[in-house]
């Protein structure tokens, strides 16, 4: 046998069988012609492909620095949350991936707040507002039409004067009401 047995390398490793027998299968051990597995080699391959956040061991994993151009947003989203941002030189895998989780975390907040209604469609709201303002306003430019013929009646004057009067009255109130402007931004 060229190189170690799976119960070998488990043991050098720390891990069990099974995990050596699945890194095996999936191919992320060096195997010797024989079928024996190559120790050093396959320690390479392992720690390269092996994500930092999930190896064991006795030291804490060396971590590098990711870079600069990944991590636009990881800064301001570490801020955000109150957590330490990166300083200069790049963020750790850490720090990045603790970024990534809150960013999930948000982002299902918000699912969960939209299927609760508790969110709704901005363009639809927006669509909302515009049409209810439109029929308010509409209503109100045919009030003196309808409304001029009963005053007059009430106070003896002319229909035609009020309802006059009264146009001018509602359009100059209306134009003073469309001056302000909502802000959903």
């Amino acid at each position: 046998m060229q190189g170690m047995s799976e119960r070998d390398y488990a043991a050098r490793a720390g891990l069990s069988r099974g995990a050596i027998q699945k890194a095996k299968a999936a191919g992320r051990l060096m195997l010797h012609a024989d079928g024996s597995i190559d120790a050093d080699a396959s320690d390479a391959r392992r720690a390269a492909a092996t994500d930092p956040s999930k190896q064991r061991g006795a030291a804490a994993p060396k971590l590098t620095p990711v870079p600069n151009a990944a991590l636009s947003g990881v800064g301001d989203t570490l801020r955000e949350n109150g957590l330490p941002a990166p300083t200069t030189g790049g963020a750790t895998f850490l720090q990045a991936k603790t970024a990534n989780e809150v960013l999930k975390s948000q982002e299902r907040r918000l699912k969960l707040q939209k299927l609760k209604g508790e969110l709704v469609d901005r363009a639809r709201a927006e669509a909302l507002v515009f049409r209810l303002a439109r029929e308010t306003r509409d209503a109100w430019v045919n009030w003196p039409a309808r409304a001029a013929a009963l005053i007059a009646a009430e106070l003896g004057l002319d229909p035609a004067v009020l309802q006059k009067v009264l146009e001018a009255h509602v359009r100059a109130h209306l134009d003073e009401l469309a001056e302000g402007r909502i802000d959903l931004g």
